[in-house]
């Protein structure tokens, strides 16, 4: 499978997967609206998704992917089976005790989340988050292991099962918030209860496609041989960085959704909904190229002769990134306003919600190319084994984030926290790119000055229809008729697109300029 259509495959059920989640998010909006005991829920569901993000997409994943693709290259497939219990073993025992301190320290991890619930007057706020908290913290064992499977099924080249499975959780939490809400004593528990099921469900979908591979591996079993496994030591050897790393971006997360429970209630929906809108092109592009990367760039990483092929991955993919990234960060620059009501302006949702949701996405959406380019450039030092670099840049720049903070929190509330989090993504992104070019992991190729004037032209072309529906249409006041909002919408977007597309086609490129893989080009080169 080349790379673009295993990044189109990918990118196909993620899109799927962040429609499924904005519908989930609507319903959410509509239902609850931006309140207090709304903000409750995201801060208990914080909880899970950052430990999520600690021990499995991100550190182990980053530890994990190279070695085993590694292991399947040079050992025999019995070892390669042998290395899957003993890893899936030892990460099970360590996150259910994870887990299990966790529930019964619920209410302290809360407070240090979301200090500002400690006030006497949202006592209600804060034993709701404490429950919710306890209901979803094993939702983290659910995804460690799915995070596990996703890498086996990655190096395997089977994309589609762990692109598709974050559905399952979106469908899960709409099933419960709709028909279990009456169930419990606040009704809100149902996202809760729906986080859990939806756990189960990915899990148990991404263990039947190891089943069909024959690697379904065991999770009960000896604990000591897996413990002493030489390379289950080097895989939790590289998570130690790893963790450092992620940790890193979980800790300015944390301080950030701290803040924000001091700032006015509904300040962490806000930043919740901003935060969804800006997951859409995160995930298409960033996590798609990064998921086919990974296990590409290791591969080259052990090919004697694979430097120059190294480079011509990291070019493909930052090219591609830009293509599609540049365009995204103006639509959600431009039509902040139009997005944020054709989306969330129902029910409990009102017309400041949506004011207060679009400075956030406007925030956010200065960071978006940066963070697009942190997924391409961070596998770069991944595939090698090379975690600490990273992990230094993260330190640098969460320090960073946090004096931005000092100075954008008090002028934009809210919005100063994701404008804070944004720059500090074009950051990380600059300095991962100097660090490739310093240790001389990536050597760009030619022809970049002629793509940038190309896609700058198609950028302003794409422009004008952009400002004319931003300030011609009154999309707040469109409420009424929500299926003409979503027809201007959708109206505008297309217009842009083709008027973006047209320019690109004029001045020569081709989608054959990205279609064929970089595997091709290497072998290419080599004969």
């Amino acid at each position: 499978m080349s790379l673009l259509r295993a990044a189109a495959t990918v990118s196909s059920f993620t899109l799927l997967s962040r429609i499924t989640g904005l519908a989930r998010d609507i319903i959410i909006a509509r239902t609850f609206g931006a309140g207090s005991l709304t903000d409750a829920f995201w801060v208990a569901f914080r909880i899970p998704n950052l430990l999520r993000r600690l021990f499995a997409e991100g550190a182990f994943a980053q530890a994990f992917i190279p070695i085993l693709g590694e292991v399947k290259n040079q050992h025999e497939p019995e070892a390669v089976k042998l290395l899957l219990d003993r890893v899936a073993i030892t990460l099970f025992i360590v996150l259910s005790l994870t887990t299990m301190a966790g529930v019964i320290g619920a209410p302290w991890v809360v407070m240090a989340m979301a200090s500002g619930l400690t006030d006497p007057a949202r006592a209600s706020d804060f034993d709701s988050a404490v429950w919710m908290t306890r209901v979803m913290l094993p939702y983290i064992i659910c995804m460690s292991l799915v995070a596990f499977a996703s890498g086996v099924l990655n190096t395997w080249r089977r994309f589609a099962v762990p692109a598709f499975t974050p559905v399952l959780l979106n469908l899960s939490m709409i099933g419960t918030s709709l028909l279990l809400s009456d169930h419990f004593p606040q009704p809100i528990y149902a996202l809760a209860a729906g986080v859990m099921l939806g756990g189960l469900f990915q899990l148990s979908i991404q263990w039947w496609a190891l089943s069909r591979l024959g690697l379904r591996p065991r999770l009960i079993g000896p604990v000591k041989p897996a413990l002493k496994d030489p390379i289950v030591r080097r895989i939790m050897k590289q998570m130690l960085p790893a963790t450092l790393g992620v940790s890193v971006a979980q800790i300015s997360l944390l301080i950030n959704t701290n803040i924000a429970t001091w700032l006015t209630p509904g300040s962490v929906t806000w930043l919740s909904f901003a935060d969804r809108l800006m997951e859409f092109p995160t995930a298409l592009i960033g996590v798609a190229l990064g998921t086919v990367l990974l296990p590409s760039l290791s591969k080259a990483h052990a090919d004697p002769e694979g430097q120059l092929h190294y480079s011509h991955l990291l070019d493909w993919g930052l090219k591609l990134m830009l293509l599609l990234g540049l365009p995204a960060a103006l639509c959600m620059v431009m039509m902040a306003d139009a997005l944020v009501a054709t989306l969330f302006h129902y029910g409990a949702f009102n017309a400041s919600d949506v004011a207060q949701t679009r400075l956030a996405v406007m925030a956010y959406s200065v960071g978006l190319v940066g963070l697009l380019t942190i997924k391409i450039l961070a596998p770069g030092f991944y595939a090698k084994q090379d975690i600490r670099t990273p992990v230094k840049i993260a330190i640098a720049v969460l320090i960073l984030t946090q004096v931005m903070n000092l100075f954008l929190v008090p002028w934009l509330a809210h919005a100063g926290l994701a404008l804070a989090i944004g720059l500090g993504a074009c950051l990380n992104a600059m300095a991962l790119y100097f660090g490739l070019r310093r240790k001389k992991i990536y050597q760009p190729a030619t022809g970049w000055g002629v793509f940038f004037l190309r896609q700058s032209c198609a950028l302003m072309t794409m422009a004008l229809p952009l400002w004319f529906a931003a300030n011609q249409i009154d999309w707040v006041s469109l409420q009424a008729t929500p299926w003409l909002r979503v027809l201007w919408l959708f109206s505008a977007l297309a217009i842009a697109g083709v008027c973006y597309l047209l320019t690109l086609l004029t001045l020569g490129m081709r989608l054959k300029h990205f279609r064929r893989a970089p595997d091709a080009t290497h072998k290419a080169n080599l004969s």
